[in-house]
């Protein structure tokens, strides 16, 4: 089996692979695309399976851990699968980025409202190719990861046999 495949090798690729979509996240960021309060809740669970995925690697923690690593990606790729849906307005998104009826607002809290406002909301799309957008790849990419966490769970399991 290639070095790559195994359990060690499987939690490494998709360490890196956290670690990378922090990385791709923190570039876009600095190329003014700064993010909103879903897309920075969908950056913890890769830092937690980065960091998870270093101390396996590093201090050779039994592979029962991968199964913290692969709920971390689980959790992200749906944080990204409900930011997906806030974009779409298939979701209502959380109220702290994300506009909401104003009809029965009165003009004062109507003007609190706008004042609160961040910067950058959730329910407008940032950034797209081809109609695929940074939730959206987060949310694929994340169950990937996911499976490669599991698949070294199970492939460590296999070889203890």
């Amino acid at each position: 089996m290639p070095p790559i495949l195994t359990p060690r090798g499987l939690v490494a690729l998709a360490a890196a692979g956290s670690a990378a979509v922090l990385i791709a996240a923190l570039v876009f960021q600095a190329l003014g695309f700064p993010p909103c309060d879903l897309c920075v809740l969908q950056r913890w669970p890769h830092l937690v399976a980065a960091i998870l995925g270093a101390l396996m690697l590093l201090f050779r923690l039994p592979m029962a851990f991968a199964g913290f690593g692969a709920l971390a990606a689980l959790t992200t790729s749906g944080f990204g699968l409900y930011h997906s849906g806030v974009e779409r307005h298939i979701f209502a998104g959380p109220d702290s980025c994300t506009s909401n009826p104003i009809s029965s607002l009165s003009a004062q809290d109507l003007m609190a409202q706008i004042s609160a406002a961040p910067l950058v909301r959730c329910d407008e799309i940032a950034w797209q190719v081809l109609g695929i957008t940074m939730p959206n790849l987060n949310a694929v990419v994340s169950l990937i990861f996911a499976g490669l966490w599991i698949a070294a769970a199970l492939g460590d399991r296999r070889a203890r046999r």
